[in-house]
């Protein structure tokens, strides 16, 4: 029976959740599955999924690499904003999301399918940001969350589901799994089971993009980060791709132990969570354009834009990535962004990164003003009636509340 769904298009990893869940679309809604896995950068051989799904009988199957798109449409617009959701989350995931609705909503377009569905679980973030995103770009369409509907509520009811239905499962997949694990190439990220307590530090195995700040080389790394327009183009003046430039920055960030966070953070349904995340390039990438834009914006617009990201990134977080708020901060950031150009050289030293220099065409920085030597451009003089006319307000309130 249809249910009233003919097909449907699954995001489909080729994992043990997402294969179940594309045997029991079948089972339950007797409908066509289209599958699309994605290439964000997570790493791994994708056609591993491709052949399961043609395994499992699927005719219409869509491998894609978007890692280009990803950085390019996604990460950089994100990174102008200096986005940081509760002052340190550089959002890996939830920016991943909304490419993967919207490739959904496209193919089901395509493809005629009448449906879309997704693995996320009934008590995260992803769900939220999948779904805004599918009903944002066609908001007719049908959504199915399997998780929020069926009864296989345990690793151990998703295995024999499997066995049942001759599903393969890999040898690692048959125990607990010890955390649950999502990545890209923005980010990697680690959270559940044997990291639900905050009080207990994560084990080195959890991390596998970055070596322990210890272990990290015990001489420096130099680099410098050349930016067009807010978005970085070069790396020691090498013109680079969206993607192959962050590679490039992942390999030097892991190498050097930079970009681990362990966070306890509030998510959108109403709970928290601990979360350990690696971004290796993205922590150098962030520090390297917040660094260009302190020398050429303008501090009215420097301060505004840093007033509108915490807005901006939970925006982001929360999936409303198609929403026209977020479309119109993104109008506003990016206008910001037109005269953001120049170099920054940067120091990776055992888990940190500082800036330790910065030019630009644009430079808005007067040498000739912040002197400490003798000048011609400016009268120390002016100085104190700046500062009585900001005194004003304040000495009037004083002498209001004497009387």
């Amino acid at each position: 029976m249809s249910r009233g769904v003919n097909k449907v298009v699954l995001a489909y990893s080729g994992g043990l959740d997402t294969s179940v869940i594309l045997k029991w679309l079948q089972e339950t809604y007797g409908c066509e599955v289209v599958t699309f896995t994605a290439d964000l950068g997570q790493g791994g051989e994708l056609e591993p999924a491709r052949r399961k799904a043609e395994m499992l009988g699927i005719k219409e199957i869509y491998v894609e690499d978007l890692r280009e798109t990803f950085v390019r449409d996604y990460v950089f617009p994100m990174f102008r904003a200096n986005a940081l959701y509760e002052g340190v989350y550089l959002l890996g995931t939830s920016i991943a999301r909304p490419l993967i609705a919207k490739r959904q909503i496209e193919i089901a377009a395509e493809t005629g399918a009448d449906a879309v569905s997704h693995g996320a679980t009934g008590k995260g973030n992803d769900q939220v940001r999948f779904e805004l995103g599918y009903y944002a770009l066609n908001p007719d369409i049908k959504v199915i969350a399997p998780w929020r509907e069926w009864d296989l509520n345990s690793r151990s009811k998703l295995i024999d589901f499997a066995e049942k239905h001759q599903i393969p499962i890999a040898k690692d997949k048959r125990g607990e799994a010890p955390f649950s694990v999502d990545a890209n190439l923005l980010h990697i990220s680690a959270e559940g089971k044997a990291l639900e307590d905050p009080w207990v530090e994560p084990e080195e195995h959890v991390y596998s993009r970055s070596v322990a700040p210890e272990a990290a080389p015990d001489r420096p790394t130099y680099v410098e980060i050349e930016f067009a327009r807010g978005d970085a183009v070069a790396i020691d003046g090498e013109r680079l791709s969206p993607a192959a430039l962050l590679t490039r920055l992942n390999s030097l960030g892991g190498e050097n132990g930079i970009g681990r966070l362990d966070l306890v953070e509030n998510r959108f349904v109403g709970m928290k969570s601990r979360g350990v995340y690696e971004t290796p390039g993205g922590t150098i990438l962030h520090a390297a354009h917040r660094a260009i834009e302190s020398l050429t914006l303008d501090r009215g617009a420097s301060h505004l834009k840093d007033e509108l990201m915490p807005r901006y990134a939970e925006l982001v977080y929360n999936g409303f990535w198609f929403s026209p708020e977020r479309e119109m901060l993104q109008a506003l950031i990016d206008k910001s962004q037109e005269h953001v150009a120049g170099t920054v050289r940067l120091k990776l030293y055992k888990g940190s990164v500082a800036v330790v220099g910065r030019k630009s065409p644009n430079s808005l920085y007067s040498l000739a003003h912040v002197t400490f030597e003798e000048d011609q451009v400016y009268d120390q003089r002016d100085a104190e009636g700046f500062i009585k006319l900001n005194a004003l307000r304040l000495r009037l309130l004083k002498r209001g509340r004497q009387s």
